[in-house]
């Protein structure tokens, strides 16, 4: 046996002490996957509502933006939710095309002959019959 003795264990102090767990690993990143999820909302209000043109237009366009945008993100790794931000680019885009296509319909028809045809007939119109009369012949040259 060696003739060199060693001090009990809780007399090391800073040597003899275990080594500090180290710290528990960071959890991953959330994903970001707010703007797939806003493409996928604003791209089907805007497939609803593109009667109403302005409003199709633009979720139309801000669903194509954020669907750009969070298909962006999943390429990256920042996202997981691509289907929905390629969902809600596609939706937003067949809105935002029905929509133009109400607005190009629009102007054609408030330019026709027969638009003019009715504010003339409007304008020269002197009691609610007649106007009555001008509402029923448009009606009737369209329906």
């Amino acid at each position: 046996m060696p003739s060199h003795s060693y001090p009990p264990p809780q007399d090391w102090g800073h040597y003899g002490e275990p080594a500090p767990e180290p710290p528990p690993p960071e959890p991953p990143a959330r994903p970001r996957d707010g703007m797939g999820v806003a493409a996928l909302v604003l791209g089907l209000i805007a497939l609803v509502m593109f009667w109403t043109a302005l409003l199709g237009v633009v979720l139309g366009v801000l669903a194509v933006v954020f669907g750009v945008v969070g298909h962006r993100r999943v390429k990256r790794g920042e996202a997981t939710n691509g289907w929905m931000a390629v969902t809600g680019a596609i939706t937003g885009f067949i809105g935002l095309a029905l929509s133009t296509a109400v607005i190009a319909a629009a102007v054609a028809f408030l330019n026709s002959d027969e638009v003019d045809d009715f504010r003339d007939c409007m304008r020269n119109a002197d009691t609610s019959s007649e106007s009555q009369e001008c509402v029923d012949d448009l009606r009737d040259r369209y329906w």
